[in-house]
């Protein structure tokens, strides 16, 4: 038994998602920097590209600094739909199409909530960031999101 609960402990530390209550850590971090009509704005997101990583996404953070974030990387254009269970913090939900577009951008999701939130059209990511942190900095619909998984840069 002792074995087999140093191999599950072993799997979630190198998978970097931690256990059920707690928020997962060790994700890659990456730049991305976001148009807005006041100049670009820089935040540093976690990556979440696996379906563990995804399905975890911010569960269980009590806090998260304004530049800050996380990319949902699907890989590839697709409808996505994201919910609230189990996340603590308001997010703003900035779904992205392959060029860096942001399609639609769904703002203070209500924490712990189950319902849906969807996007409005296949968009290849998901950007989450501070509750009220997208209509502070003006970011809207049609401006773009640059990183290298956009191919446009930093």
């Amino acid at each position: 038994m002792r074995r087999l609960l140093v191999a599950v402990a072993a799997l979630l530390f190198l998978s970097g998602c931690s256990p059920a209550g707690q928020p997962q850590t060790g994700l890659r971090q990456i730049p991305l920097v976001v148009d807005t009509p006041n100049g670009p704005v820089k935040f540093t997101v976690a990556l979440a590209n696996t379906d563990e990583t995804r399905r975890v996404g911010l569960m269980f953070r009590k806090t998260m600094p304004a530049d800050e974030g996380m990319l949902f990387d699907f890989r590839k254009e697709q409808y996505a739909s994201f919910w609230m269970k189990d996340t603590i913090l308001p997010l703003d939900m900035l779904f992205i199409k392959a060029d860096g577009t942001i399609s639609t951008i769904a703002e203070n999701a209500i924490p712990y909530s189950e319902e849906p939130v969807p996007s409005s059209e296949p968009v290849q990511a998901v950007l989450e960031i501070n509750g009220g942190r997208a209509r502070a900095l003006g970011i809207a619909a049609g401006e773009k999101v640059h990183g290298k998984i956009f191919g446009n840069g930093p």
